[in-house]
């Protein structure tokens, strides 16, 4: 959050100089100072969010490679010669505890092309998928892993 706030400083004063770095420390103190004493906010939560955000990042890399990936695949299908795409509904459960996760991973589902999470409810996916070939693996995915491990942080 100290980092937040001093890069917030940096950018709403639209320069970079050794004056405005000095001053964005100490006043990105006195507000992280703030937000500890009166906002039920610690050090501890700062650094587990820190360890957090090289998790997000890597999930957030995933994600890009996995959206590419998937417009290949559906490129292909759609312009190769076979003759029928058998669409498919399927269903899984995650372990996922909390409704953030959970979001995130149908968000995740529907950014991929070819899938559209249908309905979420408690822990349990109906994903519509172009083609079988696409529906494979869906509940042992790379986003459920991601997203697992970065709930438990």
């Amino acid at each position: 959050m100290y980092l937040l706030y001093f890069l917030l400083w940096v950018i709403f004063n639209g320069k970079i100089t050794l004056e405005i770095c000095l001053f964005g420390l100490v006043i990105a103190g006195a507000v992280f100072a703030f937000t500890c004493k009166f906002m039920d906010y610690s050090i501890e939560k700062e650094k587990k969010n820190i360890r957090k955000y090289g998790r997000f990042f890597q999930y957030v890399c995933v994600l890009v490679i996995e959206i590419v990936k998937a417009n290949f695949q559906v490129i292909h299908m759609v312009l190769s010669e076979r003759e029928e795409v058998e669409p498919a509904l399927v269903r899984f459960r995650s372990d996922m505890k909390t409704s953030v996760g959970k979001a995130f991973l149908a968000n995740a589902i529907t950014l991929t092309p070819g899938t559209i999470t249908v309905l979420l409810e408690d822990s349990e996916y109906v994903v519509h998928c172009l083609d079988e070939s696409l529906a494979e693996g869906m509940d042992d995915s790379v986003f459920v892993k991601l997203l697992t491990e970065l709930e438990k942080d």
